[in-house]
């Protein structure tokens, strides 16, 4: 890889094993899976294979509880329309938390405009939602709640298992966005209780264009792409044979690097952490010491833009994020930040970094080296600095 890629968080480079998993579907095995001749049961043939190793990776308890999707938006859009639509009989009020992917909030504030009740829930101060606040947001006609597995900006790990368990004693229906979370981490359904779960390809070494919604037996959905019957009627269009297949690949090759590779990006993160709060004093450090995702690390820059940090890197052939890769080309601070109770003269200085695969503790030594002289230059151009370090 030319330079020094910390965006894994954004997306990820498709694993070797993972293409060559997916080679024979692009031109040998081609057919449509729909088709009734031989070649098209073929291809049949690896979707359901790729359906029974997705579904036992991930602990459901069949393959008929997964729906192939185009990626993890799509996924959360089935997800909160699915269920607000289909249950609305029962009621009309939903609740997500204000530091969801915007494809959640999206979904959420769409379904404000089409007459549904939704709340947006704030977390601690370490971006976390509390089941206090969820038992208090709880109401007879919540029809469903939806809280991410891991936040993408700040790598916070929600309590989903304990909000899952209260969402049920109130009968209403629990989706997480494990987007962040599925092949970094040990995901579960069974575990976490969950109802759904969306999880995306490209965020774990797959390739782009392929996601998926568990959704446990029994939930009914109402389908939000309608044309043809597949998955059960659920999500219509010609399966992605060679991202079907690529997920799958995906998931298996994360299950067998299991514990050690996250300790080893929890490693390198913490070590990234304690140089560059040892060299910048005045650096805020965003995301929490612990239960956060182990290659996850925000850091707010005080006194600096964080998109100068960033073209700095840049020029020096590394690559990091003001935040999320889906948000960039606003000027505004996060609004994971915000909610957060960081002040916005802050926040516009933060820098996600997220480690992978391929990153190497040479890695992060040289990227302390580059950055510190950076931020020390860009700071010491900014005329608000020593009013804007309080927080430092």
């Amino acid at each position: 890889m030319d330079g020094i890629y910390l965006d894994y968080n954004a997306t990820t480079p498709t694993a070797a094993e993972v293409v060559a998993a997916m080679a024979p579907f692009w031109t040998d095995n081609f057919a449509n899976p729909s088709s009734l001749h031989r070649f098209g049961q073929r291809a049949r043939r690896a979707v359901n294979a790729a359906r029974d190793n997705i579904a036992r990776l991930l602990g459901a308890a069949g393959p008929d509880e997964i729906i192939f999707t185009g990626g993890g938006s799509e996924a959360d859009n089935l997800a909160l329309k699915g269920v607000a639509f289909a249950r609305q009989d029962r009621g009309r009020h939903v609740i997500t938390s204000a530091i969801e992917h915007p494809a959640v909030l999206g979904c959420g504030e769409w379904l404000a405009a089409e007459g549904f009740d939704v709340t947006f829930l704030a977390p601690d101060a370490e971006g976390r939602v509390l089941p206090a606040a969820l038992a208090a947001a709880l109401r007879p006609d919540t029809v469903l709640v939806s809280v991410m597995h891991a936040n993408n900006e700040v790598g916070t790990i929600q309590p989903v298992a304990e909000l899952a368990a209260l969402t049920h004693e109130r009968g209403a229906l629990f989706h997480t966005d494990a987007v962040q979370s599925v092949g970094k981490i040990p995901v579960n359904v069974a575990a976490l209780g969950v109802d759904l779960l969306s999880l995306s390809a490209h965020k774990l070494y797959g390739p782009k264009g392929i996601g998926a919604l568990y959704c446990r037996r029994g939930v009914t959905l109402v389908p939000v792409i309608h044309g043809g019957h597949q998955e059960d009627g659920r999500r219509a269009g010609t399966h992605n044979v060679p991202g079907i297949v690529g997920l799958a690949a995906a998931l298996q090759l994360a299950a067998a690097e299991g514990e050690e590779e996250v300790r080893r990006l929890a490693r390198l993160r913490d070590r990234l952490r304690d140089r560059l709060a040892a060299r910048l004093p005045w650096l805020v450090i965003v995301t929490p010491a612990t239960g956060a995702m182990p290659n996850t690390l925000n850091c707010c820059f005080v006194g600096v833009d964080g998109e100068a940090v960033l073209l700095g890197l840049d020029q020096e052939g590394i690559a990091v994020s003001t935040g999320s890769a889906c948000a960039s080309g606003s000027t505004e601070p996060s609004h994971v930040h915000l909610a957060m109770g960081i002040p916005a003269e802050v926040a516009r200085g933060s820098i996600r970094f997220s480690l992978g695969r391929y990153t190497r503790e040479a890695d992060v030594d040289r990227v302390v080296e580059v950055l510190v002289p950076i931020a020390e230059r860009l700071r010491a151009l900014s005329p608000a600095a020593g009013e804007r370090s309080s927080r430092g």
